[in-house]
């Protein structure tokens, strides 16, 4: 069994995003940064149901994370993908679904729903809405797989991804059979889906300093993506910018006890690091769940590979 959210889509986001290409991750933004979304879980499908006069489904993804974050920082993490040309563009959206003047310096929270592998149907291929569909319904409605009308939506969803698929090569559908039993899909996660999950995993503080000025903090790769490090959780650590700059440098690393490492280099190559120095060999902060923690196989890529001895 699958969940389905179909979700009150904005003419403008939609219609901008779409004419994007190479969009791996986009961000359904909500403008109160006061709710928990917790209608489906990561792997389940999103689906972008367009409004009056439109009333269709237009395209769809998987979910992968949502979270409350500053304007500018989910400006920061996925830029154009939040549907806008321009961060004041974004403000000013936000602003007028909040009944507020668009201050050009707030930075309030707004609500992100982080979708990857978004998918945009042109309109010959756009699925008719649920029949449950009400026009009293403001923000989403869930559908399930184990109901009729959750399964046919299903499997609406499904042919219209194979059809552009064909339509439209390099693009991939979900990896899901027509007939099949529906599962989970594993959310590939792109440059802002991973910040933001970092930035969650670790409480949104440094794993090394504990600092909590989140426009500081940086969500660290330790392969790079670059050569072959992937965009999971697991890959990531939250650190401080500097703490993240010299991390990248090769001059400090964690080992796998989880121990913050500094290299001698700092001392006889800078003549100082003490701010770094005094951090030696303490336990960096872990995430609470066990899948979002270093991996070790990439902390060993990174004491081989980066770190100065």
């Amino acid at each position: 069994m699958v969940r389905l959210w179909v979700a009150n889509t904005d003419h403008d986001w939609f219609d901008f995003l779409a004419t994007e290409p190479g969009i791996d991750e986009v961000n359904f933004w909500q403008p109160s940064g006061s709710t928990n979304f917790s209608a489906i879980q990561p792997g389940e499908l999103f689906l972008f149901r367009l409004k009056s006069p439109r009333n269709a489904i237009g395209g769809y993804g998987v979910f992968s994370h949502a979270s409350n974050i500053p304007i500018s920082l989910a400006w920061e993490a996925f830029g154009t993908r939040n549907g806008a040309r321009t961060l004041a563009e974004l403000r000013e959206r936000v602003g007028r679904l909040r009944n507020v003047a668009g201050d050009p310096h707030a930075d309030y929270a707004i609500g992100c729903r982080i979708v990857v592998q978004p998918v945009f149907l042109p309109q010959a291929l756009w699925i008719p809405q649920p029949r449950s569909w009400a026009s009293s319904i403001v923000v989403g409605k869930t559908f399930s797989t184990a109901d009729e009308e959750g399964r046919a939506l299903w499997e609406q969803v499904m042919d219209a991804g194979q059809i552009q698929a064909r339509m439209e090569p390099g693009l991939a559908a979900l990896p899901q059979a027509r007939y099949g039993e529906p599962t989970l899909v594993t959310p590939r996660l792109g440059q802002g889906a991973f910040r933001i999950s970092v930035t969650d995993a670790y409480g949104r503080a440094c794993a090394v300093s504990g600092g909590r000025v989140l426009p500081a903090l940086d969500a660290a790769h330790i392969k790079p993506y670059s050569i072959g490090g992937g965009h999971e959780v697991s890959n990531g650590i939250l650190m401080r910018r500097d703490i993240h700059s010299v991390f990248d440098a090769g001059y400090v690393t964690v080992d796998e006890e989880y121990r913050f490492v500094v290299s001698k280099r700092v001392q006889t190559d800078f003549n100082n690091g003490n701010e770094y120095r005094r951090l030696h060999g303490q336990q960096i902060q872990l995430p609470a769940s066990p899948a979002n923690r270093p991996s070790r196989d990439a902390l060993r890529w990174h004491n081989a590979e980066k770190f100065r001895e």
